[in-house]
């Protein structure tokens, strides 16, 4: 896998939390913890993509 395919999966998967996250964060049921767990797996793919 070449360096920028690799990068663009990288800020697919980044979108993809991000959207999850919103969805998370506006349904009420949606327990912290998971809230929490996106935050970090969105922010370990950031890390990577710097």
């Amino acid at each position: 896998m070449s360096l920028a395919s690799h990068l663009d999966e990288l800020q697919r998967k980044h979108g993809d939390i991000e959207r999850e996250l919103t969805d998370a964060m506006n349904h009420p049921s949606v327990d912290d913890l998971e809230i929490v767990n996106l935050k970090r797996r969105k922010l370990a793919i950031k890390d990577e993509i710097e």
